[in-house]
């Protein structure tokens, strides 16, 4: 930078004001890394690269306006419904992404890891300390919610994260089951009811109905090998 200034012949006042908007942008990218460690991203996704034309139903402008994160100062959830492979993953960890470079504190967990923590947390004596800091995270990401039943105490202890957060921090939850079909992981009716009538308050529903584009994309491939 130095020789660059002597080179351009910057003034004083030019150099300092390099000098300070590099010192801001190294600190801003540092925070920000700081938050994608944090948030534990399995795949790095970003909304960018999501293939929109493979989803053709999917409402661009609602994505569009959470990219703001306005949902996440107004404690909104955000649920995704869909099959396998419509890209319900990849939207929540983009929006996820976009809340970590608004200097949101984010975390990404799938169901049954979050339940298996809660579990393993409960035997050793650390349940609430494990469920405050849950309830810290600006946004909570709970992904694969529907794949795998949980147990009665697994089921026990995730109501207990989704109602502390009620109404105080955001949460995106992506499932394969629609909310009828809830009791098949979570076991009792009264309280998949109390679950659903918190998640689902206020929040912003996205029904992914297209085809999954790993499937066409499995048989696109296999018709390239076979032609």
């Amino acid at each position: 930078m130095v020789r660059q200034a002597l080179e351009s012949k910057w003034s004083y006042d030019e150099f300092l004001l390099e000098l300070t908007q590099r010192e801001l942008s190294a600190r801003s990218e540092n925070r920000l890394k700081r938050r994608l460690r944090e948030a534990k991203f399995p795949l790095m996704k970003t909304l960018e690269n999501f293939d929109y034309e493979a989803a053709p139903d999917l409402d661009v402008r609602l994505i569009q306006d959470l990219k703001r994160c306005e949902y996440i100062s107004q404690k909104r959830n955000v649920i995704l419904l869909g099959k396998s492979g419509t890209g319900k993953s990849h939207i929540a960890t983009g929006l996820a992404i976009e809340a970590c470079r608004q200097g949101i504190r984010t975390r990404f967990v799938t169901g049954p890891g979050l339940a298996n923590e809660l579990i393993e947390a409960n035997d050793e004596k650390t349940l609430s300390r494990t469920i405050q800091r849950y309830s810290r995270y600006g946004l909570l990401v709970v992904d694969e919610l529907g794949y795998v039943p949980f147990s009665k105490k697994g089921a026990e202890l995730l109501f207990q994260v989704f109602a502390e957060r009620y109404e105080r921090g955001a949460i995106i939850v992506t499932t394969n089951l629609g909310f009828a079909d809830w009791t098949q992981i979570f076991g009792e009716a009264t309280l998949t009811a109390a679950l659903l009538d918190r998640l689902t308050h206020k929040a912003h529903i996205i029904t992914c109905s297209w085809d999954s584009y790993r499937l066409k994309e499995t048989l696109k491939n296999k018709t390239q090998k076979n032609g």
